[in-house]
């Protein structure tokens, strides 16, 4: 079977590493596999960076992409796992969909599409479930962002951070970017067990 390597961060494992993948039946893209069995068909130009619990797949121009959750200025989306879930909630509270959206911070994080800004995040403005893969119903909800001035609270953009979450699983995907494709990515997926 063809092997393609790219960079994947091992879900079981504690430091970025370089991984042989198989490559799927179309030779555009390689299988990402990560925690709990998932599995995700992914163009071969997306990079994946990360550790144990928290993958970051950059889908283009990224200006640092081994980058912590809030680093700015890179196209890309997030698969988190329990542990970053246990502080993931604003203010590091657990994770809670129904509570806000993954914000791990107890203050005004960087804007993703410029530093300059300040996000706020509002509330959910679509609710409701979406498969990942066959039989796996995540929560789904689509968090409305701005991107404001520190000074005054002017808002200078708009952006919408979507959130797919496997509660059985413990795994949380975020995109702020609305990557084109993930949605049918995940609905897509596949899983080993």
């Amino acid at each position: 079977m063809m092997k393609r390597t790219i960079t994947l961060a091992a879900v079981a494992g504690a430091a970025l590493l370089a991984a042989q993948l198989p490559a799927s039946a179309n030779s555009s893209t390689a299988l990402l596999r990560l925690r709990g069995g998932l599995t995700l068909e992914i163009p071969n130009s997306w990079r994946v960076y990360g550790t144990a619990d928290q993958v970051r797949v950059v889908t283009g121009a990224c200006a640092r992409p081994k980058g912590g959750y809030f680093q700015p200025r890179c196209d890309s989306f997030w698969v988190m796992g329990p542990k970053a879930l246990k502080t993931g909630g604003e203010g590091f509270r657990r994770y809670d969909p129904t509570q806000g959206p993954f914000y791990p911070a107890s203050d005004v994080a960087p804007c993703a599409t410029n530093p300059k800004y300040g996000q706020v995040i509002g509330k959910a403005i679509a609710v409701g479930y979406r498969n990942i893969g066959v039989a796996h119903k995540a929560h789904y909800r689509v968090w409305p962002g701005r991107c404001v001035t520190y000074s005054g609270g002017e808002q200078k953009s708009t952006f919408k951070q979507r959130e797919w979450y496997l509660p059985q699983s413990k795994i949380l995907v975020i995109d702020q970017w609305a990557t084109p494709g993930l949605a049918t990515i995940l609905k897509n997926a596949t899983w080993d067990n």
